[in-house]
């Protein structure tokens, strides 16, 4: 019985991999073929591989810029949200009031909101004072857009330390910078690093903000992609090879750090 137990979970699970896995397959597939043999009905399987779509894409697009683009716009929200985070976690965690609970369930709440009906405002606002189209305006919105889940995950980490560590160091007479400098940033600093991790990835998969907010000049990787959707035709073949271009660095990424990821999505968010 736990044998046959054993083997229905390898076989669900491997199921389900090659379930989620199927669609990355099928765009490196894709990436590979000709527009022709991309668009053909049914699906051309056997073909013989060409890499003439990411020569074309490298050659005639600026692929170089919008991996800069996102490399800063991703590490620089994962920084600002980090650092509002953490101060208000020590707060949550360690100086609590009655509503600290209901806070935090409404922050939380606040990534229900669709992106959508806060378009047109923060469109409004930014062009007010001449930020679209610009990197510092992408990192404040993907900041304020993850800080929910950021905040959250930093509160969770900081109620894993004891708080008779915190009353140690504030009878040696630490103030509450000391304290998050010295005692909690040391201990959490696994926690806050799986973190910072996930952030980074929500950060570099956003799309919506990305479209919206930006063109040619601070766009990442994700409008990169949407310039091979246009007036002039759909090229289904250049865009699984822009595509394929975008997320190669992020699935690197994540898989180097997955043990990290996962401590993330799992330990600190059940707290």
């Amino acid at each position: 019985m736990k044998s046959a137990s054993k083997w229905i979970r390898f076989v669900v699970g491997w199921a389900a991999a090659l379930w989620i896995f199927f669609p990355i397959f099928w765009m490196l597939l894709t990436s590979l073929k000709s527009e022709s043999q991309a668009y053909a009905a049914p699906p051309v399987v056997f073909f013989r591989p060409t890499l003439e779509n990411f020569r074309a894409i490298l050659e005639q697009s600026s692929y170089a810029r919008y991996a800069l683009n996102s490399v800063y716009v991703s590490c620089g929200a994962t920084v600002f949200a980090m650092i509002l985070s953490i101060p208000a976690a020590y707060a949550m965690a360690f100086r609590p009031g009655r509503r600290t609970k209901s806070l935090l369930v409404w922050i939380m709440s606040t990534k229900m909101m669709p992106p959508v009906s806060a378009l047109v405002p923060i469109y409004l606002i930014l062009g007010h004072f001449a930020l679209l189209d610009s990197v510092a305006s992408l990192i404040a919105v993907f900041a304020m857009s993850n800080l929910p889940i950021v905040l959250w995950l930093v509160y969770s980490y900081f109620c894993e330390v004891p708080h008779e560590i915190l009353e140690a160091g504030r009878m040696d007479g630490m103030t509450p910078w000391q304290e998050i400098r010295y005692l909690l940033l040391q201990m959490s600093l696994p926690g806050l690093a799986s973190t910072a991790l996930l952030s980074i990835v929500l950060c570099w998969n956003e799309a919506f903000w990305s479209i919206n907010l930006t063109s040619a000049k601070a766009g990442p990787l994700t409008v990169f992609i949407a310039t091979f959707s246009n007036p002039e035709g759909f090229f289904l073949a250049k865009l699984s090879a822009a595509s394929v271009l975008a997320i190669a660095p992020i699935l690197v990424f994540g898989w180097i750090a997955q043990k990290q990821l996962v401590r993330g999505l799992t330990f600190g968010a059940v707290k």
